[in-house]
């Protein structure tokens, strides 16, 4: 097993929480960070500029990508704009349609072509992939982000998918494939080893680190005592 300290795959840290963020900002390992509003709003964010604005304050030296919140591309345009002048290490996430199922590869083109720096996302499919990299700008850095975890919750085996996306991205050389939504700190290694260039990872999961490597017997052991220490704790009688 790889030793963390090898893996080509760089993590990204994904949150919302001002303190989190910060937390994992910190940690040399975490080469950049994603939030969605799904999380803003999961932690009470009300004043979206405010809250990008704040954090950018802090987080000045890796890559911080923000989302577009509108439904209608025009608005979106418009918001990525001023999304995109809010610092040079933002990049921009663009859904990859919006909730009426139009595609957005006309505004990424139109986007890419003024050099905002993008993160298109919740990509689930090859023909997205295949779609979103002919619309990209070859020299300006942009993320294509797949929703890996999520395609692993219907049933289906992320890996080949995966893979083949890596290949896909081969002729966009600024564009590099960003393995979203993993479930288990194992998806690191599954990236690391197709070649995926970044993870984005729940901080849950990062604090998982320290277990790589892990003698098996002692984990073990430590489950066994986690169990008979609760059920003591908890007063359980027979």
């Amino acid at each position: 097993m790889k030793a963390v300290t090898d893996l080509k795959v760089k993590i990204f840290a994904d949150g919302a929480d001002k303190t989190g963020m910060l937390e994992m900002y910190a940690k040399p390992y975490v080469k950049g960070l994603t939030t969605n509003p799904t999380l803003m709003k999961k932690v009470g964010i009300t004043d979206y500029r405010a809250f990008c604005k704040d954090i950018l304050t802090h987080i000045k030296e890796k890559p911080l990508s923000f989302e577009v919140f509108s439904d209608d591309f025009a608005e979106m345009e418009c918001q990525a704009l001023e999304i995109a002048s809010w610092g040079d290490n933002v990049y921009v996430k663009i859904p990859i349609t919006n909730t009426k199922k139009e595609t957005c590869f006309a505004l990424v083109k139109k986007l890419a072509a003024q050099k905002v720096k993008l993160n298109v996302t919740a990509l689930m499919t090859l023909g997205q992939v295949r779609d979103v990299v002919a619309v990209l700008n070859p020299v300006v850095p942009s993320y294509v982000s797949i929703f890996a975890g999520r395609i692993a919750d219907t049933g289906r085996d992320p890996v080949p998918l995966m893979a083949a996306a890596v290949e896909l991205l081969k002729v966009a050389p600024a564009a590099e494939l960003i393995w979203a939504s993993p479930r288990e700190l194992l998806n690191i290694f599954q990236a690391d080893e197709i070649g995926c260039q970044v993870i984005t990872v729940t901080n849950d999961i990062i604090k998982k680190l320290s277990l790589v490597g892990y003698d098996l017997d002692e984990f073990s052991l430590d489950t066994v005592k986690m169990f008979h220490n609760d059920a003591l704790a908890a007063g359980f009688k027979l």
